[in-house]
């Protein structure tokens, strides 16, 4: 299946803080706006066929995802979390080298990314309703709304939409208030079960039980028998170092604590 001519040889991209790479500069910047381009790198490329390789049953082709995409392959790390890819006539659910894609975007409307967002889309929404035991089936345009409602939302707080989250959010969307077992099986989540994911805090009366402990006591005892009691047994006030100082002072000024040498 040979891929589309493109004009695009190279791009340089770099590593962001969310760990996702984010196209800088591109061979070809006439024709395509790097503002916002991303790639996908190989270990998201292959969460991504792992999610697709699940809607087979359902009808997803496999080429409209090749067209979907363009492969290039590492050429040099150029430091500072920014490398240099170069384009690659392998197919991205054939090869075994380590790929990044690149998504066809010039056509955000109607081209082969855009038809692959909506062939995905229909598809996921097929193995939905064949999964769930919903009243009413699925609708494309209620999946569509929802991610499209947190897509925005991600725009006004001034968050670009990595290429690698949008295909996740069709490939792992799920209708809220359900959810999926380990086993595959699709069940509701009831009002009780998301209580039961709340883990439980049991209290005891240990609280209590220090309160009475008489190991816990010593700092209290140790404070008490360190006080001093006048001939009556009556607790003395405690000196502060103010007091001493000042008991110094009189010391010195009294006769009795002159030196010899001021007699």
């Amino acid at each position: 299946m040979p891929k589309r001519p493109t004009t695009l040889e190279w791009c340089i991209v770099r590593l962001g803080n969310d760990h996702n790479w984010w196209v800088e500069e591109v061979s070809d910047p006439v024709r395509w706006d790097v503002d916002g381009l991303t790639v996908i790198d190989p270990r998201q490329l292959n969460h991504i066929i792992e999610l697709l390789d699940q809607l087979r049953d359902y009808g997803f082709d496999p080429e409209l995802f090749e067209r979907a995409f363009l492969a290039f392959r590492v050429e040099k790390d150029l430091g500072n979390g920014r490398i240099r890819v170069v384009r690659t006539r392998e197919l991205l659910l054939e090869s075994e080298e380590k790929l990044f894609a690149l998504p066809d975007v010039l056509d955000e409307e109607h081209g082969p990314y855009a038809d692959l967002l909506d062939h995905a889309t229909r598809c996921r929404v097929k193995m939905l309703n064949d999964a769930f035991d919903f009243e009413q089936k699925l609708t494309v345009d209620e999946v569509e709304d929802q991610i499209r409602e947190e897509q925005n939302n991600r725009f006004i707080e001034g968050k670009a939409v990595h290429v690698f989250d949008e295909l996740n959010a069709i490939l792992d969307y799920v209708p809220e208030g359900w959810d999926v077992e380990e086993g595959g099986e699709a069940k509701p989540v009831s009002e009780a079960e998301e209580a039961d994911d709340i883990p439980d805090v049991e209290v005891d009366d240990e609280d209590e039980t220090l309160k009475g402990d008489a190991s816990l006591k010593w700092d209290e005892d140790e404070d008490e028998s360190d006080e001093e009691v006048d001939e009556d047994g009556n607790p003395k006030p405690k000196k502060t170092e103010g007091d001493e100082e000042d008991a110094e002072d009189d010391a010195e000024e009294s006769p009795k604590g002159r030196r010899k040498d001021d007699l």
